[in-house]
């Protein structure tokens, strides 16, 4: 299949894309996650020796935010998210971008391509998604160093992260210091539109088409099956929980926005939003119950 990365587009198109995606994120997360950070010795900060193992502490924004040991090799976001859109740039993939900081100790960045040829619309116009990459760093050992390819959506604002498409990058030591390599972003990025990305737009189609007629039941059913919250509010009160509710609220408030009636698109879209949203996880944590979730949905 021909890459769509060969295919020549007008600056224009870039600039009225760029111009869309940057309004509609103004009111998305923009976090500081270039902080500042450093590893130093728990014997120069306590005066103590240390055991084995936990030698050095990891310092952000004048905090200790994690114990390791001499074999650690910390990478500091500037270089991790910074190498990430010099890439980027490199291989001219337009992007609009927005960041999560959790307490200085885990972080995200999502790059959300901008360029119109890659929108996807789900049953209408109104219903629109992007693909992005998602990049994880952590400065607590809660997250692995990642990167991934999702989906923005663009009715919740929210993130869908069923790709199987990983971007594998390799990190040199040296010392307490460690440094990412970068593949070419553009080869990998043009791999993931002509295959998996197609795969992932049809079963979005399919959950769109698939009616669902007793919201209840359903929600009840998929929580179950998921395990991530309990469908009623206690033992002793059947009535849905405030997690329940959350879910309700927003297939009401899509099918309302979308003209449309409940379908396994949107109420997947709003146990996503709980997820990401309201749920305490950590972000590799979040990512394996949205693989849960999809595929709990998709196959039912």
């Amino acid at each position: 299949m021909k890459s769509i990365f060969n295919d020549n587009f007008s600056a224009h198109s870039i600039d009225s894309a760029e111009s869309k995606l940057s309004h509609i994120l103004a009111n998305s997360r923009q976090d500081n996650v270039l902080v500042d950070s450093k590893v130093v010795p728990l014997q120069e900060l306590t005066g103590l020796s240390s055991r084995r193992g936990l030698e050095n502490a990891i310092i952000c924004e004048n905090q200790i935010v994690n114990v390791v040991s001499n074999s650690y090799g910390h990478l500091p976001n500037e270089k991790f998210f910074l190498g990430v859109e010099e890439k980027l740039i490199d291989a001219d993939i337009y992007y609009q971008q927005r960041s999560i900081n959790r307490d200085n100790r885990s972080f995200v960045v999502d790059y959300i391509l901008a360029d119109d040829r890659y929108k996807v619309e789900v049953k209408g116009d109104k219903d629109i998604l992007r693909p992005m990459l998602r990049f994880v760093n952590s400065y607590d050992g809660s997250c692995k160093t990642s990167g991934s390819f999702g989906f923005w959506r663009k009715v919740c604002d929210n993130g869908l992260h069923v790709a199987q498409t990983h971007i594998g990058f390799s990190v040199k030591h040296s010392g307490a210091i460690a440094d990412i390599v970068m593949p070419e972003l553009d080869t990998i990025v043009s791999q993931f539109m002509d295959n998996e990305f197609f795969t992932l737009k049809r079963k979005f189609e399919v959950l769109a088409e698939r009616p669902v007629y007793n919201l209840e039941d359903y929600v009840k059913v998929t929580a179950k099956s998921l395990g991530i919250f309990k469908y009623e509010a206690s033992d002793k009160n059947p009535e849905p929980s405030a997690n329940a509710r959350f879910i309700f609220d927003v297939v009401e408030r899509e099918t309302r926005l979308l003209n449309t009636n409940p379908n396994q698109w949107i109420v997947y879209n709003a146990f996503n939003e709980l997820i990401h949203g309201k749920l305490k996880k950590t972000f590799d944590q979040q990512r394996v119950l949205d693989e849960r979730l999809f595929d709990t949905i998709y196959a039912g």
